[in-house]
């Protein structure tokens, strides 16, 4: 005979927390994470070997948290804005391929195939990422990261042989930074990661040599933005950091947070002067003509830009295909030019002219979907964990989409996936609370569950 032990009045809320603990959900997301750290490391991800590895490495990762799943016989979904938005995207795209309205059929079914790969990141990050200490261990990961990123950067161009890590000649040439062909796109990759250490060095949570060590690391990946000669990065992150000193000063001014600002701009300006001051000053005035050796000047963009509204006019609904411009673009060129053109080099016409107006629209509302939560949670962002999250997040958002205008970095694989991760994450409902606060509560949760598995 046995009998069951009476079991505590356990609240609901606290069983949930159970599965949020397991050593394989937090496997799936630091494995997202250096997915997201190696993708940068492999030339952004554009050559074919790498994409592949991100597709294959998601699919095998949304396997085994399904597995999972069915093996603790429990479903335990968490929802986010961005995932109905992201679905009629998917949806549109298919339609696409299997209506045959794709100029090129194989280029859109390879674009929908990183794009999965993208939905299953943003899935896997808003199911795994629960707990403060996820959020502190990942923003110190990318801010190390970042800083190493950038010195490396620096290193490289200082001793530039014309080969990425001092050993790879770039296929169709380019204006090498860092591990990209294209400076543009290592400048879009920082506008991402310098704000998370930067809205750290100024929030509560940071304390003494933290505090410097973050603002000099957010101060040094800003100065390389500067260093690497993208006018467009440059544009970005200064609206960025205009961004970023609204939110502050409409806190009320703690001791040492105007140090700290001193601190910060004092390191970025020494940065920028020391390495290459009169550099960033040329490249600034060449706004107009641009480098005609190493990239399209703005004529040509300007050019480009009419081009593609022409070629969004012949299929304005439904769009030519996603990934067709390289293809279709050549019928509607109006210039000759030795260069390669397989980008709009703005993202809001590429994403017009390859998914017409329904697909724009569809983007513009996964954007509201991601800015109004994240907007409003950054509100409280210098004393909760939550607001400081959907800040450092909304500060990449915003480098991106004022990037976007005049360059694609969403079709860099490496950063399209990174900004994806921060739209989820800035879109996500409030669920981080104070670090001490969350460890008690833990600690409570374990015991519950201890004692509600005793059974004779």
């Amino acid at each position: 005979m046995s009998a069951a032990l009476p079991l505590p009045d356990v609240p609901e809320t606290y069983l949930q927390l159970q599965p949020i603990r397991s050593r394989a959900t937090e496997a799936i997301l630091y494995s997202v994470v250096s997915l997201l750290l190696l993708a940068p490391l492999a030339f952004g991800a554009v050559e074919v070997w790498s994409t592949a590895i991100l597709e294959i490495a998601n699919a095998i990762l949304i396997s085994i948290w399904a597995l999972r799943q069915v093996r603790t016989g429990t479903l335990i979904l968490t929802g986010n804005a961005v995932f109905v938005p992201m679905s009629a995207f998917g949806t549109l795209v298919l339609l696409q391929i299997v209506s045959g309205i794709s100029g090129y059929t194989h280029a859109t079914s390879s674009a929908f195939m990183i794009y999965a790969a993208y939905a299953c990141t943003c899935f896997l990050i808003a199911q795994t990422l629960t707990r403060t200490t996820h959020v502190q261990y990942i923003a110190t990961l990318l801010t190390a990261f970042g800083t190493c990123l950038a010195l490396f950067a620096v290193l490289q161009s200082l001793s530039s042989n014309g080969k990425i890590y001092w050993l790879r000649t770039p296929r169709f040439g380019g204006w090498i930074y860092g591990p990209y062909v294209n400076h543009n796109h290592y400048a879009g990759l920082m506008e991402m990661l310098a704000p998370i250490p930067l809205v750290f060095a100024f929030s509560k949570y940071a304390h003494g040599r933290k505090r410097w060590i973050a603002a000099a690391a957010a101060a040094f990946m800003g100065a390389t933005i500067f260093l690497s000669g993208s006018r467009g990065g440059m544009a970005a992150y200064a609206l960025q950091i205009a961004l970023f000193f609204w939110f502050l000063f409409r806190e009320r001014t703690r001791n040492g947070v105007a140090l700290v600002l001193g601190a910060f701009l004092l390191v970025a300006l020494v940065s920028v002067a020391w390495i290459g001051g009169n550099e960033v000053t040329e490249r600034i005035s060449t706004v107009a003509s641009g480098n005609k050796q190493t990239e399209i000047g703005s004529d040509i963009r300007f050019s480009i830009d009419r081009d593609s509204l022409h070629m969004f006019a012949k299929h304005p609904v439904l769009g030519w295909g996603l990934g067709t411009f390289a293809n279709v673009y050549p019928q509607f060129r109006s210039f000759y030019t030795n260069q390669l053109v397989n980008r709009a080099h703005n993202d809001y016409l590429e994403l017009l002219t390859d998914t017409g107006i329904l697909g724009f629209g569809i983007g513009m509302w996964f954007l509201v979907a991601t800015l109004r939560p994240a907007i409003r949670k950054a509100r409280s962002w210098s004393g909760d964990v939550n607001g400081a999250v959907a800040l450092a997040a909304l500060l990449g958002i915003t480098g991106i989409l004022v990037h976007s205008f005049v360059d694609f970095n969403l079709q860099i694989p490496a950063n399209a996936m990174l900004f994806y991760v921060l739209c989820t994450i800035a879109a996500a409902d409030t669920r981080f609370r104070n670090p001490r606060r969350e460890h008690r509560r833990h600690s409570r949760v374990e015991v519950a569950t201890d004692d509600s598995a005793v059974s004779l």
